[in-house]
């Protein structure tokens, strides 16, 4: 399967799961919203926050790239048959034919500790699909990501990754706040971390700069 596979390749050992740039050793985690605006304006505070995840977005993919779009879904204590229906990709993905290849796993929770002996109520399910760049509708989909928090819809509450397969990236916006880029290479993403230097969030700047320096 591509996304096994993907991940065997390009990131061994790696829970997908967040925070996407602490469990990476090469990453860059960009801050999206600035907090102390959001109650001064919230109309242009969500603006430059949709503005960074797009352009953060197209600058990591080409249109023919080829994507794997993975979403952590979390039902507390429900059974395979009763987790409710996840519309996210309905509502995004362009081509409806695509839609017969989605593939949903249930699998353990994956922010249980690695000691904590296995919860079978409690589980992550995690539904993916494969596609090309144009076949998304990334720009509403990532305004809808970033909607999760700040009671603004349409919204989502689960974790969306995107898998670039053809440069061995991962893409995830975590919330209104900031998003998180891995690689399996330096090279990969040394060009947006050039060109959005000033994005990068400051908290981690001297960790992500020497990463690129080295």
């Amino acid at each position: 399967m591509i996304f096994e596979r993907f991940m065997n390749e390009k990131f061994p050992y790696l829970v997908l799961k967040p925070p996407l740039f602490y469990n990476w050793d090469i990453g860059i985690r960009f801050e999206l919203g600035d907090p102390r605006f959001y109650d001064l304006d919230t109309n242009h505070y969500m603006e430059r926050v949709y503005f960074r995840a797009i352009e953060l977005f197209k600058a990591l993919h080409d249109n023919n790239d080829e994507i794997v779009i993975v979403t952590n879904g979390h039902f507390a204590d429900k059974q395979r048959n009763q987790v409710k229906k996840l519309y996210l990709y309905k509502r995004y993905i362009k081509s409806k034919r695509l839609l017969r290849n989605l593939r949903l796993d249930v699998i353990p929770y994956v922010f249980a500790d690695e000691d904590e002996n296995p919860d079978e109520l409690t589980k992550t399910y995690r539904y993916m699909i494969t596609c090309k760049v144009y076949e998304l509708d990334y720009r509403n989909l990532l305004k809808a990501i970033c909607n999760q928090d700040v009671g603004i819809k349409p919204k989502t509450h689960h974790d969306v990754f995107f898998l670039n397969i053809n440069n061995g990236t991962i893409y995830h916006v975590h919330d209104d706040r900031g998003c998180d880029i891995i690689s399996h290479s330096n090279q990969a993403i040394k060009e947006i971390y050039l060109k959005y230097k000033d994005w990068i969030l400051d908290y981690d700047r001297e960790t992500i700069d020497k990463t690129f320096e080295e």
